[in-house]
């Protein structure tokens, strides 16, 4: 899907949008991934603690090989938050998530049957517990800003 105008709608934005409301929505979203990220670190199988302290947040992009919330956000206000899991210490996050189905082992193993795992689902379960209080926290804090901003 392709939205024409895009780019001088966020420019006009940019523009327009007062500081405060970028101030209040960062604030609202990086509380709302702070949540995000317990919840998830509370439903992760725990066994050396390497997938607990690989999930996180961070402003931009997600760490290569880590599995993340697909986001889109406007480039312009500098509002693109992502929450992720694995990475280099857990790049097996998403075979935790996901499961893996029954193979024919390669390698050392050549020839053996390897039984799979079931998923563990905790990522976006974690997510789904917050969703809903974090969109309504960034609608508040825009509410909040532009009262604020009028008075």
């Amino acid at each position: 899907m392709t939205i024409i105008g895009l780019q001088r709608l966020e420019q006009k934005l940019k523009r327009t949008i007062p500081d405060a409301v970028i101030k209040r929505v960062r604030e609202a979203m990086a509380h709302s991934a702070d949540q995000a990220v317990a919840s998830m670190k509370r439903l992760a199988p725990v066994e050396t603690g390497d997938l607990q302290m690989s999930i996180s947040w961070t402003w931009g992009d997600a760490p290569k090989g880590a599995i993340a919330i697909a986001s889109k956000a406007s480039k312009a206000s500098g509002l693109r938050i992502t929450i992720y899991a694995g990475g280099r210490d857990a790049y097996y996050a998403r075979f935790i998530e996901f499961g893996t189905s029954s193979h024919i082992n390669k390698g050392k193993f050549a020839g053996s049957k390897n039984p799979g795992t079931t998923a563990q689902p905790f990522f976006y379960p974690g997510w789904r517990l917050v969703r809903k209080s974090a969109k309504s926290r960034v609608t508040r804090g825009i509410k909040q800003a532009l009262k604020e901003g009028s008075s």
